[in-house]
């Protein structure tokens, strides 16, 4: 339980509640999504499987529209990555690398355990932070979320986008109620290529490889 009264489980759709997980190398988002149980057990299967889809398809919040989205990757100027790593086998590495390269946004690094990513500084909390950043990007599990918004609350952040592959729909409202703008299991990297000019806005490959680096 948070500061606020969140609570700290993922949210529950009909007996169970779901988040899912990055587990392959850098790039790779769908392979296994942890399914918890309102018991507090949890089991992991194929994101493709049945049961996964089943717990995708009792969703009730809705994030913000593809133009929404647009708008907000247009209007930002800083993203700080909660759970950045220097591991260049994690998702969150592969994203902080494709963003220092491909956008103009101030990236700060969030991480307790790290001291630089990328060559840069990493920050134990957003509250560390020498700017509030326009975009808290989130690699985080479905239970730690709601501390995040809290914390993304707290420092004034506009904006929570939580990486693709996790889904907590309490935290989401929560946010929401709050005054954040929630955007949940979306890439943020996917989302500003997609913009780019490089994904069609629907999801499949143009062929257009462009070197602009910004979306403005």
């Amino acid at each position: 339980m948070g500061a606020t009264g969140v609570s700290t489980g993922s949210v529950s759709t009909g007996s169970v509640s779901t988040g899912s997980v990055s587990t392959g190398s850098a790039g790779e988002f769908d392979s296994v999504e942890t399914v918890q149980l309102t018991n507090g057990l949890s089991c992991s299967l194929p994101a493709s499987s049945p049961l996964a889809k089943l717990m995708r398809s009792q969703r009730t919040w809705v994030g913000p529209s593809a133009q929404e989205r647009l708008g907000i990757l247009r209007r930002a100027k800083s993203v700080a990555i909660v759970g950045a790593s220097a591991n260049p086998a994690r998702s969150s590495y592969f994203v902080a690398t494709y963003l220092s390269q491909s956008s103009d946004y101030e990236l700060y690094f969030v991480n307790p355990n790290a001291t630089e990513i990328l060559g840069r500084p990493v920050y134990k909390s957003l509250a560390d932070l020498p700017v509030v950043p326009d975009i808290v990007d989130v690699f985080r599990r479905a239970s730690d979320i709601p501390q995040v918004m809290e914390d993304a609350i707290a420092i004034g952040a506009k904006t929570v986008w939580v990486q693709l592959g996790i889904w907590n729909e309490e935290a989401a409202r929560f946010g929401e109620e709050h005054g954040l703008t929630v955007v949940m299991d979306r890439c943020i990297k996917v989302e500003h290529a997609r913009f780019h000019g490089g994904l069609h806005l629907l999801g499949f490959d143009t062929g257009v490889i462009s070197s602009k680096k910004q979306l403005r």
